[in-house]
């Protein structure tokens, strides 16, 4: 199939050379309704000193079959002026209206102090807004408009039953902690640049910004020292381990099990995001994962329309 001048956002851009030296790119093509790769073989000059990630272009070539996945063997980029990049944004199944109504009642249900500290950060005003419409990160899993959103409901409901399940478990505190442990991603992502990183992502990254919005918010309404000190041990611990970017390893109860929900919801949404979207249509993915590092099987009863969010790939 020939494509002309077709409209893609540009999600990421590597520049290669060939054994006889012919430069040449690996892109990731994205629209709305998805990611392709493609391959630009002797890249004019003319091209090579602007083409870069987050831009939107206008693209020709051709689309083939490259080791069993679709690939487009590109020949020509242009920048396209004017298009506004949300177009070429994939968007979490999940119905908006129903996710907030969801987070809405997760908020309710907790009891105070918690409940006006989650109310006052997620339900109303500039950051509720940019949290709603977050992706959970840039790749790897809820890689989507409201993925982030998507992200955390689904790591409430695990919390709600692990506390159950599990003695001596706050959980109010643990159930606060999940609504609240990537509040800061609400600025750590440019959706305007096709979920690059923002200066404020890059410079300050989303688990310090997350406790500043949250001591910032405690401030206001007074809320009691003891509490926020959990609270604040939850955020900083919740990626696990100081190799994976927390200031602190989980030392309490409530920090444990945040960090393995984190990591189980995490796990999961990249495997269905990526079985879901590889091109192959065969029982293994024709790519291997990046979170995996290698080839997966697609449960035998699934088909795409199953997995969470988007039918971009978001590996």
């Amino acid at each position: 199939m020939e494509l002309q001048a077709e409209p893609f956002l540009l999600h990421d851009v590597v520049r290669r050379q060939s054994k006889d030296g012919r430069p040449f790119l690996l892109a990731t093509l994205r629209d709305r309704t998805g990611q392709i790769s493609g391959v630009f073989w002797d890249v004019p000059l003319t091209v090579d000193v602007w083409v870069k990630p987050g831009l939107a272009v206008l693209l020709s070539g051709r689309v083939s079959l490259y080791k069993d996945a679709i690939q487009v063997n590109i020949n020509d980029l242009a920048r396209a002026a004017g298009l506004d990049l949300a177009v070429f944004l994939p968007a979490s199944r999940r119905p908006r209206a129903e996710m907030l109504a969801e987070l809405r009642d997760d908020v309710t249900a907790l009891a105070e102090p918690w409940q006006t500290l989650a109310g006052y950060l997620l339900l109303e005003g500039e950051l509720a807004e940019r949290f709603a419409n977050a992706p959970a990160a840039r790749s790897m899993h809820h890689a989507f408009v409201g993925g982030l959103l998507e992200h955390t409901l689904s790591m409430a409901t695990v919390a709600r039953f692990l506390s159950r399940h599990y003695p001596h478990v706050d959980g109010d505190l643990l159930l606060c902690g999940v609504l609240l442990h990537d509040l800061g991603k609400a600025y750590e992502y440019a959706l305007a640049d096709g979920f690059a990183y923002s200066e404020d992502g890059r410079l300050v990254g989303h688990i310090v910004r997350g406790i500043v919005l949250i001591e910032q918010a405690a401030s206001q309404l007074d809320f009691p020292a003891a509490d926020l000190q959990q609270l604040v041990h939850l955020i900083a611990s919740h990626h696990g381990t100081t190799e994976w970017g927390s200031p602190v390893v989980p030392k309490t109860l409530e920090a444990v099990l945040l960090h393995q929900i984190d990591l189980l919801d995490s796990r999961i949404g990249g495997f269905m995001d990526h079985v879901g979207n590889d091109g192959s249509g065969a029982a293994w993915t024709a790519r291997r994962s990046e979170m995996f590092g290698t080839e997966l099987r697609r449960p035998d009863d699934f088909s795409p329309a199953a997995g969470p969010g988007s039918s971009g790939e978001v590996d």
